[in-house]
């Protein structure tokens, strides 16, 4: 049986707390595992949330600031240890090459695995499965930032009621969906279709244009919201989103289910970024993330 869901690893900005440890977010794809800001304590967040190396695949790092990447080297030289026995994928901006050197072989450990550096340059997609394309798009943050976003293809939906209005039944519904026409019926007269999945993760920004490409018609959004809306010229001048910014832009993109993440340390009342996010407008299913928390993505409607 297929899973889809988020594993929050992490949801703190900058600095951990007594309750929040260092970013982490885990997105299970079906038989993959991508792990999205490997803060510092990721390996250990892993542990507790019941996460192996070997469920690993990819490795998405949106930028170069130790909260979302500082973790890399433990969980690096965990994937090592466990002897993953499949290859496994790093993206992360290019500009940051150095520092992804620097945390790949920040200690002396026995190399087991192999590990796939596919840096980030350009908008666009960055791979292709039988189950989705990842794409990235630049962010506006002080250090080079991409955001991630996950596309299922679309797929066909038989319709029972036409098939049997045509008399296609048994072998020969498959027949029709291999070759797409069958007795003068085609595919198109007897289905219909079906939506792909749409997933992103949206780290450090200001408001941009990768902002609203990233969220577009997301199942589920991910987004961070490290200030209320009281504090917006701090989170511009910072490079960062507020609560009601993050819930206008899945309120405008059509968002089914936003996760508001990355939350300064500032502040003590977490419902307050709930209560701002439904006020700028998103009637959609909200989370406010903390941490070991799992979130399905939505079923298909």
């Amino acid at each position: 049986m297929s899973v889809r869901e988020l594993v929050v690893l992490g949801t703190a900005s900058q600095v951990p707390t007594r309750h929040r440890n260092h970013n982490g977010y885990l997105l299970r794809w079906d038989g993959e595992g991508i792990l999205f800001d490997p803060g510092e304590g990721t390996q250990r967040q892993m542990l507790r949330a019941g996460v192996a190396a070997h469920d690993l695949n990819r490795i998405c790092v949106t930028h170069f600031h130790g909260d979302h990447s500082l973790g890399l080297a433990g969980v690096i030289q965990r994937i090592n240890l466990d002897r993953v026995p499949h290859e496994i994928t790093a993206h992360y901006p290019r500009s940051g090459q150095r520092f992804f050197d620097r945390l790949r072989y920040a200690t002396a450990y026995r190399e087991t695995v192999g590990i796939t550096e596919a840096p980030v340059a350009t908008d666009g997609a960055l791979a292709r499965t039988g189950g989705y394309t990842l794409e990235a798009r630049k962010l506006s943050h002080p250090v080079e930032s991409y955001g991630y976003r996950i596309v299922e293809p679309d797929g066909r939906r038989m319709l029972p009621e036409r098939l049997a209005a045509h008399g296609i039944k048994g072998p020969d519904v498959g027949r029709i969906q291999r070759e797409g026409e069958l007795g003068g019926v085609s595919l198109d007269d007897v289905s219909e279709t079906r939506r792909g999945q749409r997933f992103a993760f949206v780290m450090d920004t200001r408001l941009c244009d990768g902002v609203y490409a990233l969220a577009e018609g997301c199942d589920l959004l991910v987004i961070e919201s490290t200030f209320l809306d009281d504090d917006e010229e701090l989170a511009v001048e910072h490079g960062h989103l507020t609560a009601g910014q993050a819930a206008r832009v899945a309120r405008d993109a059509g968002v089914r289910h936003l996760v508001l993440t990355h939350f300064s340390q500032r502040y003590t009342d977490p419902d307050e970024f709930e209560r701002q996010a439904r006020a700028a407008g998103y009637d959609g299913e909200l989370t406010v993330a903390h941490d070991l928390l799992r979130v399905p993505v939505p079923k298909r409607r």
